[in-house]
């Protein structure tokens, strides 16, 4: 597949928020609720969300594409970077590399699995990350996603701690994992 990564543009918000919707709730535990994995679609994912994050300057919102194919505007997958040392308590304890950045978000459309687009992803962050005079990159994923815990794995990532993340009405459990740049 001829997949290109580009920066995210204010044409992909509405095409982000769609994709948004599909990914997350793949990523969330068996015991979150259809309304819990909505609420947080709705609040975090928005296109509104998304227009106030391609805004925010200490963000990096990355795309891929296929450039030839039928829809070669339609999104396979995406993540986004967040500038800054984690405000969460739990995360600053377990991060042993600065300056870092999060990758907090990192999604591949599921007809895509397995095809690269997500390791084309990576790559790309992890150049915008050093680009950025990170030394680190760091990501939370629940504690019941194998796959994703898999790749991040393969990726250099290792578990470094723990941390929540609230889906609607339900408190999570988080890895920390951290990698070198």
């Amino acid at each position: 597949m001829p997949l290109r990564t580009r920066p995210a543009t204010t044409t992909d918000v509405e095409p982000l928020a769609e994709l948004a919707a599909i990914t997350f709730p793949l990523a969330c535990p068996p015991g979150s609720t259809a309304a819990d994995q909505q609420q947080f679609v709705a609040t975090v994912l928005s296109p509104a969300r998304f227009t106030e994050y391609l805004a925010d300057p200490a963000r990096a919102l990355l795309v891929a594409v296929d450039d030839e194919g039928t829809d070669p505007a339609a999104l396979l997958g995406y993540t986004m970077l967040v500038e800054g040392e984690p405000t969460d308590d739990d995360v600053r304890v377990a991060l042993t590399i600065h300056p870092t950045i999060e990758l907090s978000k990192c999604y591949v459309h599921p007809d895509h699995h397995g095809s690269g687009v997500a390791h084309r992803l990576m790559a790309a962050s992890l150049d915008v990350a050093r680009d950025r005079g990170a030394h680190g990159m760091w990501l939370g994923v629940n504690q019941q996603n194998a796959r994703a815990q898999a790749f991040y794995t393969r990726s250099g990532f290792a578990v470094v701690g723990t941390k929540h993340f609230t889906v609607g009405s339900r408190l999570e459990d988080d890895f920390v994992l951290e990698r070198p740049l």
